[in-house]
């Protein structure tokens, strides 16, 4: 079926788990265009009290009867076919899409669609890229995997052709969007579960730059990027530290071991200098492709430094939390070794007496096909603590727990329950100390109650 002519053709939405945080912006969006929306889900929750404050009927729980008047019915990969609303949508013959072909569809109406793809740093460019274009009056439209204090959410609607949105590589679902322009920040091994093999993560990247109509924004100083492009006939321009770059970081330093700070190049002319109050050699990296996105669309070398610095990044980002007790405490997303060892390496710098970094590992598979990378990066805090291993979608067919990462790096603890670690942290962590809870999970939870327990214990003293 052809969805984008679909789209032209008809008025009503319904979105199944409209509540979830990729479902809601297309929503907003689509709703701004004059479509009538409706949704359910089986959750409260804050994004679904943002859609219920629209005056968009929000049903909860899922009925055949919600989807009634529908044209069409959005649904997140979560939903499967055996959903009352699907099945309805079905006998009743109302087309039905999933969330990342709708973004396709939606983002494609844009004149100027930018997509961020990368093993790592989506979230955070994306944000980044956003508030430079609208700090800067550009009013984009915006769709982001996290939350960024800025816009006070994770979407923008904008007035303008230029939307810029995150492009996930996992199952290929990247390869619904035809964007102008394509960022690609990195190519590693990651999802091993699905593409088996690096090669095959290098040919889906080629083909989702294959589909871009405009430019590629690429990292030229990451071998595997270069490898995936190499031939894709298509203008290009490139971000890094090696002088064969187009957009470079020069004179790199860094505020006492915390922020870093660079001199823009564009080629051979200084554009300005860029002060980060996010750490990380990783974020450097993330600010240059921002950069040069927005220097491309027309963004001025100060409106792109002065954007940049007050970027304070994205909820699950390095996020501090608070600091009970004179302990500072932070939460980040981090799931892959190449993450936990950028956002690690930044974290040793930062001054701390002690680092602790408490991972919940994500998935058996990438647990275990990764253990000796996962290993290195965790002996990189003088104290690593490690939850049970978060299954998500798979069974331990792998035969593999937390214990046998925990027996690879020395000192490490291991510990079931987030009761146990949070016990174990709150008695042994002293003041000066940062405790960094990762994982692409719900470690956020521990997080969260490791500042209760210290905030409580700050009472008591």
């Amino acid at each position: 079926m052809d969805y984008d002519k679909l789209l032209n053709e008809i008025k009503r939405i319904h979105f199944i788990g409209i509540g979830g945080s990729g479902m809601c912006p297309i929503a907003e969006i689509l709703m701004s265009e004059g479509f009538e929306i409706s949704g359910s889900d089986m959750n409260e929750g804050e994004t679904l009290d943002k859609m219920k404050g629209y005056g968009i009927p929000v049903y909860m729980g899922h009925a055949a009867e919600n989807i009634k008047g529908a044209e069409l019915v959005v649904y997140s990969a979560a939903v499967k076919e055996t959903n009352p609303e699907r099945r309805a949508a079905a006998e009743q013959g109302i087309p039905c899409i999933e969330r990342s072909v709708m973004l396709g569809v939606v983002t494609r109406r844009y004149k100027r669609s930018i997509a961020v793809s990368g093993t790592h740093g989506k979230t955070s460019t994306t944000a980044m890229i956003s508030q430079i274009l609208i700090g800067s009056g550009f009013s984009p439209s915006a769709i982001i995997g996290g939350k960024l204090p800025f816009i006070g959410g994770n979407s923008y609607v904008g007035e303008s052709d230029i939307i810029v949105c995150e492009a996930c590589e996992y199952v290929d679902t990247f390869l619904e969007l035809n964007p102008f322009i394509s960022v690609i920040l990195n190519v590693d091994a990651d999802h091993l579960d699905y593409f088996k093999n690096l090669d095959n993560i290098k040919k889906s990247f080629n083909r989702f730059a294959k589909q871009t109509t405009g430019l590629l924004v690429v990292n030229g100083d990451d071998e595997n990027t270069l490898d995936s492009v190499k031939d894709v006939d298509l203008e290009k321009i490139t971000f890094g530290f090696g002088d064969n770059c187009d957009y470079r970081a020069v004179n790199v330093s860094a505020d006492k071991g915390v922020h870093e700070q660079y001199d823009l190049y564009y080629r051979d002319e200084k554009l300005c200098q860029i002060k980060l109050i996010v750490p990380g050699r990783h974020n450097v990296y993330n600010s240059l492709a921002a950069a040069a996105t927005a220097h491309y669309l027309g963004a001025t070398p100060s409106e792109i430094s002065e954007n940049l610095h007050k970027f304070g990044g994205v909820h699950r980002r390095f996020e501090i939390l608070g600091t009970p007790c004179g302990i500072t405490v932070a939460d980040d997303f981090a799931h892959h070794p190449t993450e936990l060892k950028a956002t690690l390496n930044a974290a040793v710098n930062m001054g701390f007496k002690k680092v602790w970094a408490v991972f919940q590992p994500h998935t058996f598979s990438r647990t275990a096909i990764l253990l000796d990378d996962f290993a290195d990066a965790l002996k990189i805090p003088d104290v690593a603590v490690i939850s049970e291993i978060l299954p998500v979608r798979e069974t331990n067919t792998y035969n593999i727990s937390s214990r046998d990462l925990g027996a690879k790096v020395p000192g490490s603890v291991c510990l079931d329950t987030f009761d146990e670690i949070v016990d174990y942290v709150c008695k042994n962590a002293g003041e000066g100390d940062l405790i960094l809870t990762m994982g692409g999970g719900n470690v956020y939870m521990c997080a969260n109650r490791i500042l209760k327990q210290l905030e409580f214990n700050a009472m008591q003293d």
